[in-house]
């Protein structure tokens, strides 16, 4: 078990934390976050992809440019003062930004002039500590940084068209054609890679603050990457495209219960034969990448490592597309064999077959445990009913593509549902206490990990849901409000731990 002891944490993405610059960052409110975690018994914070977010992608984490970039606007401007890059009067502002929502359109034009204005500084003043640990930053990430600095630079300078529209020379990755036109924008350039200095700096810094703490980062990794994105541009022979660089085929998933037609997701899939002959060495880069940034990796869409749902490109919906197998199990090996121990959780939530079970079990990976899914007809087989539970998983009251657990019952359970929940828990529940049934359901369990959305520990309702799958607008933009999460809640998680066995006092030394 990759969890080694029994323990608990909270699911609160970076955004969402507080901040008085439209979005949570890396800033102060992460690091007092994180003292809160400590004081509620919490050894995990679990949080989505890092990655940069676009509006035209709807802002989310699961779409992205790049697998290896961090987003810039988790930047905290506070940190760049500290840091000598920015003054405090540089951080006085008249925007009014909503403490309940991120406006991400608004938040990204008020950032980058102060990383513009981070950038002059820094490179008109060269301090020195800073200077050496940028060109040491550089070097540690030489396999993708540049790559991804000359994609924003040039996707900026041919005004935000498809890499596939580029000129030839520049779509194709002609060594001297690349190199002239990075010359061309080195400015920008510079200032992309400037950028992803200052994420991983800070991010570096609020890691070690939480780990001397006890806490680990629990990240997430997409399965997919957009085609217009960094990755697909300079590492086109591991995907299948076409001559003209456009898929072939593309993702989603099967017609099922929820949708006649399927999820039509549209990323290119990936050509597993070339990546197999590879040994995998794009996906290992890949997981080697996210390990050094969190201490547990959720894979998302796990079972896609087994098959995955390929259709033709072109077509409107995902109803003609086939199963392909996938080389799973040697690209599991070959991870297994590169970091020995696997602290990897399988995303299997879903439609999930036997062989991706077969998957897991093979190499002893700890899946999820959904509560909100346990209530239905089949209650006394569920695999997410409690009594079915195994101390190899993670247990959840909802994750972040769930209504919440009060939403839930205001709006989606029905009335055997309620039924089976209170014969369940024993208890008269209602809207006031349901949240807290769930959570000390959830914290009972035999689950080696519990995890809890921040919404489900202050009991809010549906209007507080981060996604809502196969929407286009209003996703990604909760946010915890200042003051929020009280002493009260902090008590609660700590009674519920050390109840349950998921904290345990320190030993003196």
């Amino acid at each position: 078990m990759i969890v080694h002891k029994r323990s608990a944490g909270i699911l609160l993405h970076i955004t969402s934390l507080p901040s008085r610059f439209g979005i949570g960052d890396l800033g102060p409110e992460a690091f007092a976050f994180a003292d809160q975690l400590e004081q509620a018994g919490q050894r995990y914070w679990q949080i989505l992809p890092l990655n940069p977010t676009e509006v035209s992608y709807g802002n989310s984490p699961y779409s992205s440019h790049s697998a290896f970039a961090g987003n810039p606007l988790l930047i905290s401007p506070e940190e760049l003062v500290q840091d000598g890059l920015l003054h405090k009067k540089d951080l006085q502002h008249y925007e009014e930004f909503n403490e309940a929502r991120v406006d991400f359109e608004k938040a990204t034009k008020y950032k980058l002039k102060l990383l513009r204005k981070a950038y002059k500084s820094f490179s008109e003043e060269l301090p020195d500590v800073l200077w050496k640990s940028f060109t040491k930053f550089q070097k540690e990430h030489q396999l993708w940084l540049q790559d991804y600095a000359h994609f924003a630079a040039f996707n900026q300078h041919f005004k935000y068209k498809s890499w596939t529209e580029w000129p030839e020379e520049i779509k194709w990755r002609d060594e001297q054609a690349v190199e002239q036109l990075a010359e061309k924008l080195s400015e920008q350039v510079e200032f992309e890679m400037f950028l992803q200095f200052l994420f991983y700096r800070q991010w570096n810094k609020l890691k070690a603050y939480c780990n001397s703490k006890s806490i680990l980062f629990f990240g997430d990794m997409p399965f997919y990457v957009s085609h217009d994105s960094a990755d697909v541009w300079s590492h086109p022979d591991i995907f299948k495209l076409d001559r003209d660089g456009l898929s072939t085929a593309v993702s989603g998933v099967p017609p099922d219960y929820f949708s006649e037609t399927g999820q039509l997701w549209g990323t290119p899939v990936f050509d597993w034969k070339v990546l197999q002959q590879r040994n995998f060495d794009w996906w290992l880069h890949r997981i080697e990448h996210n390990l050094q940034l969190f201490g547990l990796l959720r894979l998302d869409h796990f079972r896609a490592f087994s098959a995955y749902w390929e259709v033709p490109a072109g077509e409107e919906t995902a109803i003609n597309g086939k199963w392909v197998k996938t080389p799973g199990a040697a690209f599991l090996k070959a991870v297994q064999q590169e970091f020995k121990e696997l602290p990897i959780v399988a995303e299997d939530l879903g439609d999930i077959d036997q062989p991706v079970r077969d998957l897991m079990e093979k190499f002893k990976l700890p899946g999820m445990r959904v509560l909100l899914f346990a209530f239905g007809e089949d209650l006394p087989h569920s695999l997410y009913a409690p009594h079915h539970h195994t101390q190899n998983s993670i247990v959840y009251t909802g994750t972040h593509d769930n209504n919440t657990v009060r939403g839930w019952y205001d709006k989606d359970a029905s009335r055997a549902d309620k039924r089976r929940l209170r014969e369940y828990s024993t208890h008269r529940v209602n809207q006031g206490n349901v949240h807290r049934i769930l959570n000390w359901l959830t914290y009972s369990s035999v689950s080696q990990l519990a995890v809890l959305p921040m919404q489900d520990v202050l009991g809010l309702g549906n209007e507080h849901i981060m996604n809502k799958p196969s929407t286009g607008n209003g996703n990604w933009e909760w946010r915890l409000q200042p003051q929020q999460f009280t002493e009260a809640h902090i008590q609660e998680l700590k009674n519920m731990a050390t109840r349950y066995g998921r904290w345990q006092e320190p030993e003196e030394e």
